[in-house]
């Protein structure tokens, strides 16, 4: 069970209880043992208390609970901590993805504007690949398959089409719309905009 102790399964959150990061639980130890943070025991939506290092030790592991062995015997694994000093939430931009394009784009084709599912979409190059496009936040838009496959390797206008916005890097945002549980740790959801 001590491989858990490199997966980044903790959610790490400011002193105003919002999401700033997620981190291991091999972090998450360092921050609560040298009291940059506590650990939030959490039995459902209304019983969450904050609880010491000294505390989270002797802390029972439940059956439900990851747990690492030690000397001293099993230790809990916390799902979510508290940086008892940070206050701020940081901003980032999101990573250029396939999602962040389709997700900035509003999940429309940037040709035609119609809705569209993610297997309904692809990435389209404004400027093709193949005459020096690059894959940037203004050269990716969200266009329908069809769309795209029309396009080919042409310039929109060669191809008949208009985009009807033009591709914009997007707004640094709160990390906290960022933070995604890729673990699924239930205990997240309760601080976490998904």
């Amino acid at each position: 069970m001590n491989d858990i102790l490199n997966k980044s399964i903790v959610l790490v959150l400011n002193r105003n209880w919002q999401a700033i990061n997620s981190c291991t639980p091999q972090g998450a130890f360092c921050q609560m043992a040298t009291n940059v943070a506590i650990g939030l025991e959490i039995e459902g939506e209304n019983h969450i208390r904050p609880v010491t290092w000294a505390e989270w030790i002797s802390l029972p592991v439940r059956p439900q609970d990851n747990a690492v062995q030690t000397v001293r015997g099993a230790i809990r694994v916390p799902t979510v901590i508290v940086a008892v000093n940070y206050g701020k939430v940081p901003r980032k931009r999101p990573k250029l993805c396939a999602r962040a394009i389709r997700e900035r784009d509003g999940n429309r084709c940037q040709y035609t504007g119609r809705a569209l599912n993610p297997d309904e979409g692809s990435l389209d190059h404004v400027l093709p690949r193949s005459r020096g496009g690059k894959n940037t936040w203004e050269n990716l838009v969200w266009s329908s398959k069809e769309i795209n496959a029309r396009k080919g390797n042409r310039l929109p206008h060669e191809a008949g089409l208009k985009l009807l916005t033009v591709p914009r890097t997007p707004k640094e945002l709160p990390v906290t719309a960022l933070i995604r549980s890729a673990h699924g740790v239930a205990e997240w959801k309760l601080f976490l905009k998904e």
